[in-house]
């Protein structure tokens, strides 16, 4: 199941970049399927870090990850893809901070600390390279991003209190604290 995600994550995201750089895109996905590994979840959840994106940001359907994946796969990817893509970004994302904070299935959780603690390393990184022009690249400015990031690290540390997940989420935290401060 997993090398099936990985190839099928590289396939759909094709020739994506990440936001201002030739950064081939799917790299993300990879990680957030390898931080899962890395941190003992189970080859279900860590296909779902591989294909976390494929539903918002590629032509996949969820009746294709179905197909292909079980569903418990494609649901754990459709709990964590952002519904409507055209709402507003700030709609958007408290949409999603109220989702993982009544969740109940913990699986989630994990799957979108992932996600977000390799954005937060990117914007680490983002920071080093490019000095506060880094955050033009986004649609939201920096003390918006700051309130999603910080936030969401919060409700990790809340709600992944145990492994896999605990460590997890403190290092969302910590490396959202490097990029905002605090």
């Amino acid at each position: 199941m997993l090398f099936d995600a990985i190839k099928f994550a590289v396939e759909r995201h094709g020739q994506q970049v990440r936001k201002g750089t030739r950064v081939p895109y799917v790299l993300h996905p990879l990680n957030v399927g390898y931080l899962l590994l890395q941190h003992g979840c189970s080859e279900p959840v860590a296909a779902a870090g591989f294909l976390h994106d494929t539903l918002e940001d590629t032509a996949t359907t969820v009746e294709d990850l179905r197909e292909r994946f079980g569903e418990r796969v494609a649901w754990l990817v459709q709990q964590v893809t952002e519904p409507d893509r055209s709402e507003p970004w700030e709609a958007r994302k408290r949409h999603t901070v109220e989702r993982l904070q009544r969740v109940e299935d913990r699986e989630v959780l994990l799957v979108a600390c992932a996600d977000k603690l390799d954005n937060l390393q990117m914007m680490r990184e983002g920071i080093r390279v490019y000095g506060v022009e880094f955050w033009e690249r986004f649609r939201a400015p920096m003390p918006a991003q700051k309130w999603y990031y910080t936030t969401l690290a919060e409700v990790f540390q809340q709600r992944l209190t145990e492994e896999p997940g605990a460590i997890l989420a403190a290092q969302t935290a910590e490396v959202a604290r490097q990029v905002f401060g605090e």
